[in-house]
């Protein structure tokens, strides 16, 4: 029986693909490309619309055709749950890959022998030797993975772990999803096993709190930033998209355009 492997995210899917040649596979692999971490989540599943206006608002981009790209992810779902292939989800500890297993579990829910997962978490990262020469697990400080932080090699390594989902722990997992649809908050975090619903503020006074009265570059404020922990894996877009709220708010000073806030300074608002 054909399989086909689902991930969150392009690079992950690539990466993917690379570690299925190199076991000799030609399994299809699938990309849902959304963040769910962040944004409204009202309507995901049948009006794409609203993610659409989410995303079209964070990256400020008139030449992307958001409705288009979120039409087309909404027919790849369908397609997942109309093929009678095996499927398997691929997630590692992040809110965005846990998320993306909550979503497909809920759309496979009436076919659970389909279901099936990958699961990577930190310790599936090798031992590489630090600067201050100690050993210690390649990644993330606050432990938070996702797939796309492995090699090709690492994901070779993990296909055989791939298994069944319960019938009972997809019932359980289509419900969380729908939990955090109806709660619709502004961001979504991967806590001890949970995802907890949360918003804005801590990004917002994280960047706040890297600011001084000089003029820094804002790469260099959402690069510091990017690494703090959140329970999510905050990706630059949002980070420069919550820089150009805050300057648009009063709360920070920005020299630059702020549509073109990649290349402009940013300092602490004098009140």
């Amino acid at each position: 029986m054909s399989t086909i492997h689902v991930t969150n995210g392009d690079h992950a899917a690539d990466t993917l693909r690379e570690a299925l040649h190199l076991a000799d596979q030609n399994d299809r692999v699938v990309a849902l490309k959304d963040d769910l971490a962040f944004g409204p989540l009202n309507g995901v599943d049948d009006a794409p619309q609203t993610r659409a206006a989410f995303w079209h608002h964070v990256l400020a981009s008139h030449t992307i055709d958001f409705e288009a790209q979120f039409e087309s992810q909404e027919a790849l779902v369908d397609s997942l749950v109309r093929d009678e292939a095996q499927v398997v989800i691929w997630h590692g500890q992040s809110a965005a890959d846990q998320l993306t297993l909550r979503r497909v579990a809920y759309h496979l829910r009436n076919t659970p022998q389909r279901v099936n997962e990958a699961q990577l978490s930190e310790r599936d990262l090798p031992f590489v030797t630090g600067s201050d020469g100690n050993k210690q697990r390649r990644g993330r400080e606050d432990g938070v993975t996702a797939v796309g932080m492995f090699t090709a090699e690492e994901l070779l390594a993990k296909l055989p772990s791939a298994a069944p989902i319960s019938v009972l722990r997809i019932g359980r997992l289509a419900l969380e999803w729908q939990e955090a649809k109806h709660m619709n908050a502004e961001t979504r975090r991967w806590r001890d096993n949970m995802i907890v619903s949360g918003s804005y503020a801590d990004i917002d006074d994280a960047i706040l709190e890297l600011l001084t009265t000089e003029w820094q570059a804002a790469r260099r404020i959402v690069g510091r930033v990017m690494g703090a922990s959140f329970g999510f894996m905050l990706s630059d877009s949002i980070a420069f998209w919550r820089c150009r709220e805050l300057a648009i708010a009063g709360r920070l000073k920005l020299r630059g355009e702020p549509g073109d806030i990649v290349d402009a300074e940013l300092r602490r608002s004098p009140h």
